[in-house]
Order: C-alpha cells, then structure tokens, then sequence
C-alpha cells in the first residue's frame, strides 16, 4: 500500500488536514504540485485513501446521545451475518458497525437526538432485526479521544 516514506508522510498530512491543498501538501513533503497529484491519486486508486469528509460535532447539530449497542445474534451462519451488516447499513442512526469475536457478535455505534429518540430507534429498528438474540446498549458519558485513521506518524 505504502511505498515509501514520502507516501507516508502524504497520508499523515492529509489523514491530519483533508482540505490542504495539492500545493501546500507538495510543499509539506518535499515534492513539486504535479508529482504529489499523481502520487495521491494512485494511493487513493490502490484503495490507501478511501474518502475525504468534514468531521461534524454531533451535539452541536443536535445528536446528544451516543450510545454503544453491543448486539448478540441466534445464528453466526455467514448468510445471518451479512443479513445484519446489510440491515445495519440501511440505519442512518448507525454510524459504525463492527463484527467482534467472543461472546458479542456486533457493536454498534449509534447517534441520537435525544434518550427518547434513542429508545424509539432500540425498541422500533435495532430489537426487532431479524435473527438479533439480545442487546445490550452502554450510553457515552464522555468522549476524550476519538481520532480517525492509523497512526501514521
């Protein structure tokens, strides 16, 4: 994925600043505008950059709960699996959802205007997913480090 070091420092820059320009970026690694073009475009075409979005504060456009739903299912058959992963999908209230080993099959991240709005979403949308076992939620109190991406630097 990663060629080498000037390739590394492209995806710190822009994992840190999506919105830097082609030139300033250039200027940051060392490499003229045309050169670091090309280089970002064959890491975003290899699949090394998958998008680019602005990253909004929940609370301030009015989702003040966020809560971990950690999701049980009757069957793990693939088929069962992938159904939840499609059905999740679908929710725009679902911002994450990941597959774990152990005794929990999902967790799930889930935004919500208000407790009342989240409740309405458990008992209407997540509870009654064909094939969900049991779910049992945690309410986030406080985030004190959310950082996308992989540590680059």
């Amino acid at each position: 994925m990663i060629h080498d070091e000037i390739d590394r420092r492209l995806l710190a820059e822009l994992q840190e600043e999506g919105r830097i320009t082609n030139v300033e970026l250039a200027q940051r690694v060392g490499l003229t505008a045309p050169p670091c073009l090309r280089r970002v475009r064959a890491l975003e075409e290899r699949g090394a950059i998958r998008g680019y979005h602005a990253d909004l504060d929940p609370a301030a456009l009015g989702f003040t709960i966020t809560v971990f739903a950690m999701v049980s299912l009757k069957s793990q058959a693939e088929e069962s699996l992938r159904a939840f992963e499609d059905q999740m999908a679908e929710l725009p209230e679902v911002r994450e959802c990941h597959m774990l080993n152990g005794e929990i099959d999902f967790i799930v991240k889930i935004v919500s205007r208000d407790l009342q709005s989240f409740q309405e979403f458990l008992t209407s949308k997540l509870t009654p997913t064909p094939n969900v076992g049991s779910v049992k939620t945690s309410l986030v109190i406080r985030s004190s480090k959310v950082k996308p991406g992989v540590p680059l630097e």
